[in-house]
């Protein structure tokens, strides 16, 4: 399938990425108002892990959604409207600074599995990981996080009487799991070998679809994510069918200046 073709395909679901991202976000939003004022004594432990673990992937979700906004893929029509919805979702997420995310992420693109690559450690997987964090965090960053948690745990907490033990397994513990599975899935497994035979320092998972979507919304099928960026994350699987992951083409980036 050549590049153009599946741009042109792109170009045909902009109302898509905006539908997609929407849900994802009601759904998170949803999700934690229910489970904050559930009787978790009333539950057994499958359920509350259930909980857990579905917080968790819709946690990963709104990433993905800031992700496709740094790509262009939410609102193909509108920038600025495309924009704001990652900076909504990332500060969802972790009330994380999306332009500092967006000039990461094309690092990445740039120079994949290179010394510049803020993704990219040589050392083991812990130190790639805390590598990885810090790498979307700063002290200015880190103020606003500590400030803004505190606030929001407050109002929760004091203003709605929701209990902290709600709050850390349905909002807190999901933030943490979510890292290390946007970590492990998305950028130590297709990453870890950089002498891949392609100018993405990049392997796919070979996960069939439903397994590729539940650990990590298609993030395994990252060599495809590289010849094809400009691609929404559920569009992924229809050119892992075609791709061929041992040869790559020129990815287009936008200018070093204008991320």
């Amino acid at each position: 399938m050549r590049k153009n073709s599946v741009q042109h395909k792109q170009q045909g679901f902009s109302g898509k990425g905006l539908l997609v991202a929407t849900t994802i976000s009601i759904i998170w939003i949803g999700s934690l108002g229910f489970l904050s004022f559930i009787d978790i004594y009333q539950l057994s432990p499958g359920w509350i892990l259930l909980g857990i673990l579905g917080r968790t992937f819709i946690q990963t979700g709104l990433f993905i959604v800031a992700h496709d906004a740094i790509h262009g893929s939410i609102f193909l029509t509108n920038r600025k409207l495309n924009d704001a919805i990652g900076q909504f979702a990332v500060t969802l997420y972790a009330l994380l600074d999306y332009q500092k995310l967006t000039v990461n992420h094309w690092q990445h693109h740039r120079y994949p599995g290179q010394v510049q690559d803020p993704d990219f450690h040589e050392g083991n997987s812990f130190v790639w990981y805390l590598k990885f964090m810090k790498g979307y965090l700063d002290i200015r960053q880190t103020i606003i996080q500590l400030i803004g948690f505190g606030t929001i745990f407050i109002t929760l907490y004091f203003g709605l009487h929701i209990p902290f033990a709600n709050l850390f397994l349905f909002w807190i513990l999901p933030i943490f799991l979510s890292t290390i599975q946007l970590f492990f899935f998305g950028t130590y497994l297709p990453h870890r070998g950089n002498d891949t035979e392609n100018s993405h320092q990049a392997v796919s998972s070979n996960y069939p679809p439903i397994w590729s979507f539940l650990t990590c919304y298609h993030f395994g099928y990252h060599w495809e994510h590289h010849e094809y960026p400009w691609l929404a994350w559920y569009e992924l699987p229809s050119v892992r069918q075609v791709s061929l992951p041992h040869t790559s083409a020129p990815v287009n980036l936008p200018p070093q200046s204008s991320p």
